[in-house]
C-alpha cells in the first residue's frame, strides 16, 4: 500500500506489546526493517523475531540516555539509516485523586512517557537530520486533550508530547524531518482491557460516550501511523491526529452513539 516505505528502517519504542507491536507488524507489512525496544530484553527479542526475519529486538530503558545511545547507534551500525521512529513507550496511571497520588510515582510517568519521547526524538534527529530526511511519531493520548480526572500525571506527560511534537515538527520541517503525533482513543489493547477487569474505566459509559459507538483497534492505529510515515504524508507536520472513533470532537451533554438515542 506504501511503496515507499519498503526497505526503510523504524525503531518503534515499546514494541514489545500493545499499541507498539502492532506498529511493528504494520510496518513490516510494508517491507520495512524493524527495531523492537522494550525494558524486557527477552520479549523484545521475541517480538522481532515473531514479527519477521531480520528485525532486532533490544532491551533498553527509555529513560536512559546512555541506553538510549547505544540502541541507536546499534541500529545505524546495523542497518546504515534510520527512518522513522515511533515512541510508544509508557506505563499506566495511578487512578487516585490528587491529593492521594504519590510524587515519586508522577514523576516516574512523566519521565518515561515525556522524557522517554524527548530523548528518543532528539537522538534520531541527530541521524535524520544528516541524511536529510526522517519521520518521528509520537503517542499522545484523548487524555492530552481532554480533562480526564484524576488522571494528573498520564494527562500532563500526553499534553506535553502534543506540545512538543509541534515544537520539533516546526524546527526540523525545513530539513526533511517530520514530526506527528496520533492521539489514540479508547482502543481496545491488553493495556485498555487490563483497566476495564480493574474497574478503573467504564467500557459501557466509554462506549456510549464514543459517536462511533465502538471501541477502536491497535490496527487503527498502525494504520494512521504508516499514512503519517509514508509520501503521502510529506507536507504534514507538527500535528496530533485523533484516531478516536470521534471521542474528541463530541461535545453535547448526551450520549453520543447514535444506537443510545432509540
Amino acid at each position: 500500500m506504501y511503496a515507499d516505505l519498503n526497505g526503510k528502517v523504524a525503531l518503534i519504542t515499546g514494541g514489545a506489546s500493545g499499541l507498539g507491536l502492532a506498529a511493528a507488524h504494520a510496518f513490516h507489512e510494508q517491507g520495512v526493517k524493524i527495531v523492537i525496544i522494550d525494558l524486557d530484553e527477552g520479549a523484545a527479542r521475541r517480538c522481532a523475531a515473531e514479527v519477521g526475519a531480520g528485525n532486532l529486538g533490544v532491551g533498553a530503558d527509555v529513560t536512559s540516555e546512555a541506553d538510549m545511545a547505544d540502541v541507536f547507534r546499534a541500529t545505524v551500525e546495523r542497518y546504515g539509516r534510520l527512518d522513522v521512529v515511533v515512541n510508544c513507550a509508557g506505563i499506566p496511571d495511578t487512578f487516585v485523586p490528587t491529593v492521594e497520588q504519590d510524587v515519586a510515582a508522577f514523576r516516574r510517568l512523566v519521565d518515561i512517557h515525556l522524557t522517554g519521547t524527548y530523548i528518543a526524538s532528539k537522538m534520531a534527529a541527530v541521524q535524520m537530520l544528516k541524511q536529510g530526511s526522517g519521520v518521528i511519531l509520537n503517542l499522545s493520548s484523548v487524555a492530552g486533550v481532554l480533562g480526564l480526572a484524576p488522571r494528573n500525571a498520564y494527562s500532563a506527560a500526553k499534553a506535553g508530547i502534543g506540545m512538543m511534537t509541534r515544537t520539533m515538527g516546526c524546527e526540523w520541517a525545513a530539513r526533511g524531518l517530520r514530526v506527528n503525533a496520533i492521539a489514540p482513543g479508547y482502543m481496545m489493547t491488553p493495556f485498555f482491557k487490563r483497566l476495564l477487569d480493574e474497574g478503573k474505566l467504564d467500557g459501557e459509559k466509554i462506549r456510549r460516550r464514543t459517536p462511533a459507538g465502538r471501541f477502536g483497534t491497535a490496527r487503527h492505529i498502525a494504520d494512521a501511523m504508516l499514512f503519517l510515515a509514508s509520501a503521502r504524508a510529506e507536507f504534514i507536520t507538527g500535528v496530533t491526529l485523533p484516531v478516536d472513533g470521534g471521542y474528541t470532537a463530541w461535545g453535547s451533554a448526551d450520549d453520543a452513539c447514535l444506537d443510545s438515542w432509540t
